[in-house]
Formats: C-alpha cells, structure tokens, sequence
C-alpha cells in the first residue's frame, strides 16, 4: 500500500458507523476532569466567555469540521477583508470564529504536537513534497490552493481578532484514536494535547453547544 494514508483513506477505514462507536466508548472514558465539570448554568446566563466577549457589528461563525484544503481559513480572511474594502469597516468591527472539530480538531494544537504524534501521517495531509505535514499546516504560513497564504494563517488572522474554537469532546474522540493507532494511554494523550493548544485557541465543552450558543447569541452562520 502506497502513502496514500489520505484523509480519504482513513475514512474509507473508519466508517461513519465506526467512528461513531469509537466515539461513544470514547466518551464513556473520559479522563476525570472532564467528569468533574460543573453542570450548565441556567440557560438565561449559559454564553461561555468566548462569546460575550465578541462585541462586533458583525459576526460570523464558520462552521468548519473538515480542513477542505484550508479555504475555510481563506473564508474567514475573505470576511474581513471585505468588510474592510468593500464596506470600510474596520477590523475591530468585525468578528470571525472559526471551529475545530471532527478532522480540523488537531489544528488547533501546536506544532510540537504533529511532530510528536505524526498527526500529518494520521491525517493523510501532505507538505508540497507530498511528505506528511510534521508541523500544524494552519498555524503560520498555510498553503491554499498550491498558494502559500501566511494572511490567512490562525496567527495572522489572530491579530485581526478573530476568534478559534477547539471541541473538547472532539479533542477526547480523536486523541483516543490517535492513541489506540500508536499503542498509548488516551488518556495521556489527551492530557497532553489539552495542554498543547495553540495560544488564543479557546476549549469549548462541545461544538454543537457552541454553535446553538453562537447562533442563539445572533451570530450569522457559514457552512464550510
């Protein structure tokens, strides 16, 4: 079998149905901090900080659960920088969240972490000279549509403030396949992916309840 350990590939392995069981064991093992998490408060008051925080005109959450060769990231940059020039809003006016979720989970988290679990190679995503990316492709300087596009990189599109959501749920499913692929404790790799998120990325307890929260709070809603 060729390098061919796409994301397609690993889908081909790991049906719907399947990951969907691996999820559910998955959760029931969740390591105990997550266990001792507070009940939601009532839902008058339930807007996690992330979001009262964001104080736009405008805001848009973009719902991004595959990495679709990063134009999500593209998306987000496009959001401002129309406003920018089309509508001469300024970028403080202007509020992009972006999602990390199912396989854009691990782009939420720091270079250290793809080197360390070869999450390039688990991914099936590939540097220019078709080697498993060993660094976060998101973080810095990505390449989009064969473009190398630092502005639309997390860091670049940081500084603009947009806002970056990793699922914790997510982060305990995929950590545990991770682990159970190189023969580790998931909950260790968990531990350790949980303290390696990208600096300004914010945990959130599940993404479908940031999405309901978000849309609830009348943020506009992009599909990627």
């Amino acid at each position: 079998m060729t390098r061919t350990t796409t994301l397609r590939g690993l889908l081909g392995r790991i049906t719907l149905g399947t990951l969907a069981l691996a999820a559910a064991l998955l959760l029931t093992q969740r390591p105990a901090t997550l266990a001792a998490t507070p009940s939601a408060p009532d839902h008058a008051t339930a807007l996690d900080p992330w979001l009262q925080a964001l104080k736009g005109t405008h805001r848009q959450l973009f719902d991004a659960p595959a990495p679709a060769g990063g134009i999500p990231l593209v998306h987000v940059m496009n959001y401002y920088d129309t406003y920018n020039s089309a509508y001469k809003v300024a970028d403080r006016d202007v509020n992009g969240v972006l999602t990390f979720y199912g396989t854009t989970t691990f782009h939420g988290l720091s270079d250290a972490m793809w080197a360390k679990y070869q999450l390039g190679e688990f991914l099936g995503e590939l540097d220019a000279k078709g080697k498993p990316h060993v660094a976060n492709p998101w973080r810095h300087n990505p390449t989009i549509v064969g473009m190398q596009l630092p502005q639309a990189s997390i860091e670049s599109l940081q500084k603009r403030g947009a806002t970056f959501i990793i699922c914790n749920n997510a982060l305990g499913i995929f950590s545990g396949l991770v682990a159970a692929k190189r023969g580790l404790d998931p909950k260790v790799v968990y531990a350790d992916m949980k303290a390696n998120i990208l600096p300004g990325v914010t945990l959130v307890p599940a993404m479908v309840i940031a999405i309901e929260q978000a849309q609830g709070a009348g943020l506009t809603y992009h599909r990627q």
